[in-house]
């Protein structure tokens, strides 16, 4: 009964292998006879043309003023005024912290009393000098020498009056400086005293930051350097924030010269002045166009058809695919402008190429 059991399997085994061998001949059969359509591919037509370069870089915006006011005398704070808060906007020569100024009023007085001493001698040797040189002249006399003449009295009262005058200014500058006054317009961004606070020559009284001319400085390599157009120094820039709107144009103040000691990149110097700064924010973070160089033969390309290996698929005129890895010039927004290359006259660009995409492999282009 088992030795039956046991032939029995084996021949349902030997049937069920038998019909595999004739399902998979007869499988390759219906493919052979139906075989599958080549895809579809979605391109792009674009040919060879000039292109005028836009070498886009990362920047901070940066105030070109920003001052932490310091006490340039000592005393005790007798103001604060409401400019002088924190997120207040000031114009130059606003009035912000004033110091006690009896001290400096004393000061100033007791330096200009110096100053009328000092032109009174002066006036004296002056007139000594004078009565000496008329004696001379009427005996008809040479003076033996300068001391005769009250010479060396004269010049010591013209020193004194010209030190009186110093000290006079040395005094007037003291007591103007008991007043803080905003050397530049801007934002107050720290305040640091109060009054009646007592504060000493160069503690920090506020901190004020300029916000109506900015300054930028890009880092470019040196494939990018070689894309800009010459001389920089005048030309004009877009700066464009993140939502890839055109916020200002800046202009260049100066470029090259030198590498930066870190980087080994060549920097670019901008400044937004003017109405311009109205849409410009201090600390920002834009992009900035740089012009460049015109290419006479590129090619601009959408963005999405450059691989992630870097390479770029077209169709060429049997319907097959082919590729080559493209000189990217640069981006502008979803395009790419690359060197066509040699011999191109009209390129079929695969859109959106696929992973499963073969050299020579037969599409169906539309």
């Amino acid at each position: 009964m088992r030795l039956l059991f046991i032939v029995l399997a084996l021949g349902m085994l030997g049937g069920l292998l038998w019909y595999l061998y004739t399902a998979e001949y007869t499988l390759e059969a219906v493919e052979a006879d139906d075989p599958r359509p080549a895809p579809w591919v979605s391109i792009e037509t674009v040919q060879p043309g000039s292109a005028v370069v836009e070498v886009m870089a990362f920047a901070e915006v940066r105030p070109r003023w920003s001052a932490e006011l310091k006490a340039a005398v000592s005393g005790r704070i007798t103001s604060v005024t409401t400019a002088a808060l924190a997120g207040e906007r000031v114009e130059e020569g606003t009035v912000l912290i004033e110091i006690e100024r009896a001290t400096y009023v004393a000061e100033l007085a007791a330096a200009e009393l110096s100053l009328k001493e000092a032109k009174l001698r002066l006036w004296q040797a002056q007139n000594a000098h004078l009565v000496a040189r008329k004696e001379f002249e009427r005996e008809r006399v040479k003076p033996p020498n300068d001391l005769a003449l009250r010479l060396p009295q004269l010049a010591i009262a013209e020193s004194a009056v010209a030190s009186a005058e110093a000290r006079v200014s040395a005094a007037r500058r003291q007591l103007e400086d008991a007043t803080l006054i905003a050397p530049f317009a801007g934002f107050v961004t720290a305040r640091y005293v109060s009054p009646g606070q007592t504060a000493n020559a160069g503690d920090p009284l506020v901190k004020l930051v300029d916000d109506a001319s900015f300054e930028m400085t890009v880092e470019l390599s040196r494939h990018d350097w070689s894309l800009l157009k010459t001389p920089l120094a005048g030309l004009s820039a877009s700066v464009i924030d993140q939502n890839a709107e055109v916020v200002a144009t800046a202009t260049i103040r100066q470029g090259g010269g030198f590498l930066d000691e870190t980087t080994r990149q060549y920097k670019v110097f901008l400044e937004i002045t003017g109405p311009e700064s109205e849409k410009v924010l201090s600390g920002d973070f834009v992009r900035v166009a740089l012009p460049g160089i015109t290419v006479p033969n590129a090619l601009e390309v959408p963005a999405s058809a450059l691989t992630q290996e870097g390479e770029i698929w077209h169709v060429d005129a049997s319907s097959r695919l082919t590729r080559f890895t493209p000189t990217i010039l640069f981006r502008r927004q979803d395009r790419l402008v690359i060197e066509a290359p040699a011999g191109t006259d009209t390129l079929y660009v695969a859109i959106t190429p696929l992973a499963s995409f073969l050299p020579g492999q037969s599409v169906q282009p539309y």
